[in-house]
């Protein structure tokens, strides 16, 4: 008997000694896993976990993976109910991860993602409190990796972003730098260290390269004014819109804000579809945006889907008004305003795009037709058609001074892009003067649009103060998106 119990004893220590220990490792498996969930291909996804989690339990990566999959399914879905339901995952998957092994480069790595991806989340439901937390907490887990593993090249993909956007904060979410006390950067050292990750990249098999493209991209576009660059960065890039419903929204996104409306179009008509897909019903609202900026005749096809099969709570408002914009620009006034009454009533007012939308339709005032026939060809990058519309006007066809504002300023923004500097920066200045001390957002864009033009032309003071006075208009319309942008500038003329 006691020789029975002896061999019982030795074999439960052994065995508890032979037992893997916690550990990770993106392994061909995982990595499998992490692609088809970058893919949106999530019940392939899950199948992969499922068989990593039976063959290599110890494997803690499976952690970081299954985030990815709740955090698309919410950012995409964008369903508060359905956030609730998955956000008590994140603590389950924190407190998996803290038992691994701390010598590793993903132990404070997978945290600090995982707490970067509810962050963003948590935006989409206005949890901004919650949010700038979690964004300090993984800021100080990224730093402190940094330091113990300065060769861990992923860390300087979340690095470089935050240390990008920590600048631009809007000074209405300026409590929330409080939180983020000991955070700091600028676009430029952002850039940087971003760059680096994808120069790795080039001679090196880097799992996360689709990932740092996209930033890197978005990040050329909005904090850097650089639209060439950041299109030829993501068009030039091993991402596959074919294959990939992300990455055609990345490259139809840059494609629409860099004037190919055409290619976008394109892309968007060709994207992945079927059920191996988790649905993405944005990408129609896409579609029907991008053929109302070329006045297609369908446009209302593809917008109308979308407003039928999302269920989530942002876009819709100002699906409501680029649907009512459609008709009214066909001449059934009927029905542009039975949209703007759904507008009124389905949807939140979260978002810049869907307040706008909002305000139009409390207002009760109609778009007038030749200056949104102007903007939406603008929108789409259809500049001359647009130029020619607004030139066979006079200001003096406009009988009210938010249509005369809107007509300069419209005629700014044309000009700008169409390489009319000099002619830009009189309607410009005509929109600063005349509207700086109304409510509508002309003036304070065209402030940030000739701090934009001076910047590019060396006249580094005139840029700043033009930025300047961008800060210091308070429209109601996007002035979120717009004083970012300012704050972007001046960081830049700063460096």
């Amino acid at each position: 008997m006691r020789q029975l119990l002896f061999i019982f004893v030795l074999l439960f220590f052994v065995g508890g000694f032979l037992q893997a220990a916690p550990y990770f490792a993106y392994t061909p498996q995982a990595k499998s896993a992490y692609q088809k969930a970058l893919n949106l291909r999530f019940d392939e996804a899950k199948v992969v976990l499922q068989q990593i989690k039976q063959d290599d339990p110890e494997n803690l990566i499976i952690h970081h993976v299954e985030n990815y999959i709740d955090f698309f399914t919410v950012f995409i879905n964008e369903n508060y109910t359905q956030f609730k339901q998955l956000e008590v995952r994140k603590s389950t998957r924190l407190k998996a991860i803290q038992q691994g092994p701390k010598d590793s480069p993903y132990f404070l790595y997978t945290q600090a993602e995982i707490r970067l991806q509810w962050a963003l989340a948590r935006l989409k439901f206005e949890e901004y409190f919650n949010a700038f937390n979690e964004v300090s907490k993984a800021y100080k887990q990224l730093n402190q990796n940094q330091e113990k593993f300065p060769a861990f090249i992923a860390n300087k993909k979340s690095l470089g972003i935050l240390h990008a956007l920590i600048g631009t904060i809007p000074d209405n979410y300026q409590w929330g730098v409080k939180i983020l006390g000991g955070m700091e950067g600028s676009i430029e050292n952002g850039r940087r260290e971003i760059e680096e990750v994808l120069n790795y990249a080039k001679h090196n098999d880097f799992l996360f390269e689709e990932e740092t493209v996209v930033m890197y991209s978005f990040l050329l576009l909005h904090l850097k004014n650089q639209d060439i660059n950041a299109w030829n960065t993501i068009n030039n890039s091993k991402l596959n819109p074919k294959k990939n419903p992300l990455a055609c929204f990345a490259l139809a996104n840059l494609a629409m804000r860099t004037g190919r409306n055409d290619y976008a179009i394109q892309l968007l008509q060709n994207r992945p579809k079927g059920t191996t897909y988790h649905p993405f019903h944005y990408l129609d609202y896409m579609l029907g945006l991008a053929k109302l900026y070329r006045m297609d005749k369908d446009a209302d096809v593809y917008i109308e889907r979308y407003i039928n099969f999302y269920r989530g709570q942002n876009y819709l408002k100002e699906a409501y008004q680029k649907l009512a914009w459609f008709y009214l620009l066909q001449g059934n006034e009927i029905a542009y305003k039975n949209n703007m009454r759904y507008c009124e009533i389905r949807g939140a007012a979260v978002i810049d795009g869907d307040k706008t939308a909002l305000k139009e339709a409390l207002s009760k005032k109609k778009p007038h037709p030749t200056l949104l026939q102007a903007r939406v060809l603008f929108d789409g990058g259809y500049y001359r058609r647009a130029y020619d519309l607004l030139q066979a006007q006079s200001i003096g066809c406009f009988e009210t001074k938010q249509l005369q504002l809107e007509y300069t300023y419209r005629l700014g923004r044309i000009s700008h892009k169409m390489g009319y500097e000099e002619e830009a920066l009189e309607y410009y200045q005509s929109t600063l003067d005349q509207g700086r001390n109304e409510s509508y957002f002309y003036a304070c864009n065209a402030a940030l649009q000739m701090g934009i033009i001076y910047e590019q032309w060396g006249q580094n003071q005139q840029a700043l103060d033009h930025y300047v006075i961008c800060l210091s208009l308070k429209p109601d319309e996007y002035k979120n998106s717009l004083h970012q942008k300012a704050k972007a500038g001046k960081n830049r003329l700063k460096r």
